[in-house]
């Protein structure tokens, strides 16, 4: 059943107009218009090469756009200028896909490390806080233990753990279920919803995962070859007349008609050159 907020609010957390992007030059996000609201789960979904991941790197601010805003918290992160963008991501968290935890580190000093980089607590005031932290995400007692020596479950709790320790205003997942078989999949989902409403965070999920996207959502966005096809609550996007949302939902791949003449010119070239 999808997810049905109790604490979405009407201010705008994140605005992205006019969004416009390229690597080199092959267009990859062609002028982006989309909101996130304060306490939702915002779901960003679409194929392989849809662009879904690099439109969340610049909500990240980890680049900069050819054109367009981005403003997060009210900020716009397209000509804030540096020391205004680190003290921004003090509110963002960030769950990598990978987990992305310091292999020579144990799990504990990973969890500590953010507060340790940007607070002044006091080292008990930084374990107490992190303790509670691995509580929260069911990895009490396993702050010893190296991230190799965690399963894939846990090291994505151990990843949340992470990326909520200092209590962020925005929590950023990357294809969370990556990975994980049904069973613990939907664990997570579970854990990343109590999350949300136990610490009031906004929630930006970038996902594959049909079932997962459906569990969590309040709104989800579906990309395609960088442009929106839609955007909406679950319902609306299960019930979206376009035909391109329904291929994506449906699993079913757009054949491309292949002109036998041009394939054999295209072998022929390869060949000569």
């Amino acid at each position: 059943m999808a997810n049905e907020a109790q604490n979405v609010g009407e201010r705008t957390v994140i605005e992205v107009e006019d969004l416009v992007t390229h690597y080199g030059e092959r267009l990859i996000l062609n002028g982006l218009n989309l909101s996130v609201r304060e306490g939702e789960v915002f779901v960003i979904m679409g194929g392989s090469g849809s662009g879904k991941s690099t439109l969340l790197r610049y909500m990240l601010a980890l680049e900069r756009p050819t054109s367009g805003t981005v403003r997060v918290l009210g900020q716009d992160i397209v000509n804030c200028p540096a020391s205004e963008i680190y003290e921004l991501r003090k509110e963002m968290g960030v769950a990598f896909q990978g987990g992305a935890l310091f292999s020579s580190m144990t799990v504990g000093d990973n969890i500590r490390l953010p507060l340790r980089e940007h607070t002044d607590l006091d080292a008990t005031t930084i374990r107490i806080m992190a303790s509670l932290k691995l509580e929260v995400v069911n990895l009490a007692g396993f702050e010893n233990l190296m991230p190799a020596e965690l399963s894939g479950g846990m090291l994505k709790r151990a990843a949340l753990a992470r990326a909520v320790v200092m209590d962020p205003k925005l929590l950023f997942c990357d294809e969370p279920s990556a990975g994980l078989d049904p069973v613990v999949s939907a664990a997570l989902d579970e854990l990343i919803l109590r999350l949300r409403e136990a610490l009031g965070m906004t929630v930006v999920i970038v996902t594959h995962e049909l079932e997962s996207a459906f569990t969590i959502a309040d709104r989800i966005v579906v990309l395609d070859r960088g442009n929106i096809l839609t955007i909406g609550t679950v319902d609306e996007v299960k019930n979206s007349d376009n035909e391109r949302v329904q291929s994506l939902l449906n699993r079913q791949t757009e054949v491309e008609e292949l002109d036998p003449d041009a394939y054999l010119r295209r072998l022929l070239e390869d060949t000569i050159h």
